[in-house]
């Protein structure tokens, strides 16, 4: 069984960063407005100390955890917006605070869990890696828009493949969602870096082929961009499918984000125990 450090570690190293971008903010930047439909920066932070908390729940009290699934459950259109106006309201320091005591003490459980280990969520269960994979794919998501809002770039790294990875593991699953019965074969995944290096994935000689940069899948799977903006190609009737509903995280499909120049719509918000549209929890 691979060893989850290293993608518990680059969850660590994706909070430090987005840490970075909002522990100076005043007050009226925690209250920008960002890609999300009625998501501040604080409700970005707040989801990921909500969902944070969730996790932890998950890994060290399944009773306690099991009582959020019910709440999730009686307000199945809710209870992410909920959870996240609930902890936003807080002043901007606790809420730091906050996001970071619960950001740590889910990488300690993480570090903590025997191996072999599985985890309940919204979705089907997890394991430790792929529990760290779900919360870093959200922090990098969320970290997007909190720099959207403040007009920042952000850099890509090479922690973009856990992302890679997970998205790719999870198209059967977006095929599903949709109601679509999934292609039986692989595809062939060749993707450029951000250091330039090829990440591949299937088969070479799969007949169905999807290519372009990493770093444009990953917005692609957590629904950050519009497949139309990005320089993603598709070979195959599958693939091309596919890069139409591709999406990394548990719960239905997200609304997504609309193409640039079009009417805003109402983009997703993150990943919930469902999905990154508004939250993300994979």
């Amino acid at each position: 069984m691979a060893d989850p450090t290293p993608v518990i570690d680059d969850l660590c190293a994706e909070s430090d960063e987005l840490d970075l971008l909002v522990v100076e903010l005043s007050p009226e930047q925690w209250a920008l407005a960002t890609p999300a439909d009625g998501w501040t920066v604080a409700h970005q932070i707040a989801h990921l100390a909500w969902t944070d908390h969730s996790s932890l729940l998950a890994v060290t009290d399944r009773k306690a955890f099991s009582r959020e699934v019910e709440k999730a459950l009686a307000a199945p259109g809710d209870f992410v917006d909920n959870g996240a106006r609930e902890v936003a309201g807080k002043p901007p320091a606790r809420l730091l605070a906050y996001w970071r005591a619960g950001r740590e003490d889910l990488a300690e459980a993480l570090r903590a869990a025997p191996e072999g280990a599985r985890f309940p969520w919204y979705g089907p269960p997890m394991s430790t890696a792929s529990m760290a994979t779900a919360r870093l794919m959200e922090t990098w998501a969320h970290g997007l828009d909190v720099a959207d809002a403040l007009g920042v770039t952000r850099t890509p790294t090479d922690r973009l493949r856990h992302i890679v990875r997970l998205g790719v593991r999870t198209r059967d699953f977006a095929f599903g969602t949709h109601g679509l019965t999934p292609p039986f074969e692989e595809f062939r995944i060749e993707l450029t870096g951000p250091e330039g290096e090829l990440w591949t994935y299937g088969p070479e000689d799969a007949a169905d082929r999807v290519t372009g940069p990493a770093l444009d899948l990953c917005l692609l799977v957590t629904q950050r961009a519009h497949r139309t903006d990005l320089a993603l190609s598709a070979e195959g009737e599958d693939a091309d499918r596919w890069l139409d509903i591709a999406q990394a995280f548990a719960g239905p499909p997200g609304a997504g984000r609309p193409a640039k120049g079009t009417a805003p719509g109402r983009p997703a918000k993150g990943t919930a125990p469902g999905h990154p549209a508004r939250g993300s929890a994979g």
